[in-house]
């Protein structure tokens, strides 16, 4: 019996991807030295101790070590069987999330379910668990949507439901976040253009749709294109960023020196962490951030594009899902920060603290690697449908 059918990852003469590996363990252990700084003085007000948040951050840390773990020893096949079961799992997870007494509320949206000493956030599975679903159903010959217009609707009519129960929440960047890897995921499998393009011209009607609909979307649309006007109001985030970021120039303040960090910039050690970044550690600081992901999200797709070309068509989808979706969430992250985008809460993948965000990144890393290492070991399969990288 081969390694693969074992499910455990030994030594064959086919090592783990080391850039990837490399990439995510940077970012990470670079994150938790910076979370530390920048949690320090918010964890000494709220919890008497300046390291208490670190400390925690350090517990998520651990946890999602032992998903990537487990990810890396599961066999891909098993994630492909549960495609379907995931695709539940995750419309029950964001149904559950909003029955009165499970659910918990804060700043007014309702994405957390109290499980004791840890909160569960579903979106951040769901988002996992829908590129695995689509993975799988895309790789099934019989539901080829370069075929027919029904098969290629149906995984978006699955994607939409599960978009309706975020935006009740509400939850409008998950909502961007995985409609970004779907979308990815079906041109990269080989959706035609006929039914790619419409499909990507309504989506972005949807969009501007949604922010007119809202108040509170379109404020932030309003104070984002000019944040000095509203600096005390809808801006205020976005100019306590820009401030740390303009007080950084080449090389920062130093660590631990940061300003904004002292309760000036809210959010300082989870949304806006790379604004702190910049201001202790300068430009210098950023172009490593920006290079860990830009490394990390290319091998993610080289190893998608490796996947397709050796005919392991789920293996390709699902490489190139879990790239794009830590690689739309970072840039969204990065440019909530420098003030390209409007502010959404959204964590920075690997770095900021947030423990369902961290221990779902490092169980996608995981999985990366488990791809990447049993398209290499495995004889190659039947190259059935192609997709574009096949090609």
């Amino acid at each position: 019996m081969s390694a693969v059918r074992l499910g455990v990852v030994r030594e064959s003469g086919q090592p783990l991807d080391k850039v990837v590996l490399f990439a995510a363990t940077g970012l990470m252990l670079f994150g938790f030295v910076m979370v530390t700084s920048a949690s320090s003085e918010v964890a000494a007000r709220n919890y008497g101790h300046p390291l208490y948040l670190a400390l925690k951050h350090g517990v998520f840390m651990a946890a999602g070590c032992a998903g990537f773990l487990v990810a890396l020893m599961l066999p891909v096949r098993v994630w492909q069987r549960l495609g379907w079961i995931l695709y539940a799992a995750s419309v029950g997870l964001l149904v559950l999330v909003m029955v009165p007494g499970i659910g918990h509320e804060v700043n007014g949206a309702t994405r957390w379910i109290p499980l004791g000493a840890f909160t569960l956030q579903g979106s951040e599975f769901v988002k996992l668990f829908t590129i695995v679903f689509l993975a799988a159903y895309l790789a099934k010959p019989g539901s080829r949507h370069q075929d027919h217009l029904g098969a290629y609707l149906l995984p978006l009519a699955l994607t939409g439901v599960l978009v309706i129960l975020l935006l009740l929440q509400p939850d409008f960047g998950a909502c961007v976040v995985i409609m970004s890897a779907v979308l990815a995921v079906m041109f990269f499998s080989g959706a035609p253009m006929r039914y790619f393009l419409p499909t990507l011209l309504g989506g972005g009607a949807v969009v501007v749709l949604l922010v007119a609909l809202q108040p509170y979307r379109l404020a932030r649309l309003i104070s984002f294109t000019d944040p000095w006007a509203h600096q005390f109001g809808g801006g205020y985030q976005l100019t306590q960023a820009l401030i740390a970021i303009g007080r950084g120039e080449w090389f920062g303040l130093g660590l631990g020196n940061s300003v904004q960090k002292l309760f000036f910039l809210p959010e300082a050690h989870t949304d806006f962490l790379f604004s702190i970044v910049v201001e202790e550690l300068g430009i210098a600081g950023a172009i490593l951030v920006l290079l860990g992901f830009t490394v990390l999200v290319i091998q993610g797709l080289l190893i998608g594009k490796r996947c397709y070309q050796g005919g392991f068509t789920f293996h390709g989808n699902l490489a190139t899902g879990i790239s794009i979706l830590i690689g739309v969430q970072a840039l969204i992250n990065l440019g909530v920060n420098l003030g390209l985008l409007p502010t959404k809460g959204l964590t920075l993948p690997l770095m900021s603290f947030g423990g369902n965000s961290l221990v779902v990144t490092l169980l996608m890393i995981g999985l990366l690697l488990r791809l990447d290492w049993e398209s290499r070991l495995a004889p190659a399969a039947p190259k059935k449908s192609g997709g574009r990288h096949a090609k």
